[in-house]
């Protein structure tokens, strides 16, 4: 009986780590790495580009000022988004500092122009300055 219950008890106190260390982060958590917490201008150039940077609960509005003739050459530029390269262009990684990643969490940062969704990526996307870009984090 006493073996049954050290048995009972390393597997509670095992499966109770596992819950904490396996956490889900809140948005809340996610903000706290945001390079950028309020809306900003950043960078100089000729072109504007009107980018949204979303989470939930959370929004930050950038204006982007560049000479770069891509969505994504312009945010490389200012530091505002990571990636790597792939078979289809660039895999945007981290957003104003936050990471995500589909290989880790199923995340990603879903690519919006005008509100919908992109036929392109960001590397791939010609700036129109009166466009609206949205990166939105997604699971």
């Amino acid at each position: 009986m006493k073996k049954i219950l050290s048995f009972a008890l390393a597997l509670f106190i095992l499966c109770s780590a596992s819950l904490v260390s396996c956490k889900k982060q809140t948005t809340d958590d996610l903000f706290q790495s945001a390079v950028y917490k309020e809306d900003t201008t950043i960078g100089e150039g000729k072109k504007t580009l009107h980018l949204i940077f979303k989470i939930p609960d959370h929004t930050v509005n950038f204006t982007v000022l560049t000479d770069k003739n891509t969505v994504g050459d312009a945010l490389l530029e200012v530091g505002l988004i990571e990636g790597d390269n792939g078979p289809y262009g660039l895999y945007v990684k981290k957003t104003n500092g936050i990471l995500a990643d589909y290989d880790i969490d199923r995340s990603y940062w879903a690519f919006y122009i005008n509100g919908d969704m992109a036929m392109s990526g960001v590397d791939m996307t010609e700036i129109d300055e009166s466009a609206e870009y949205t990166l939105e984090y997604s699971i």
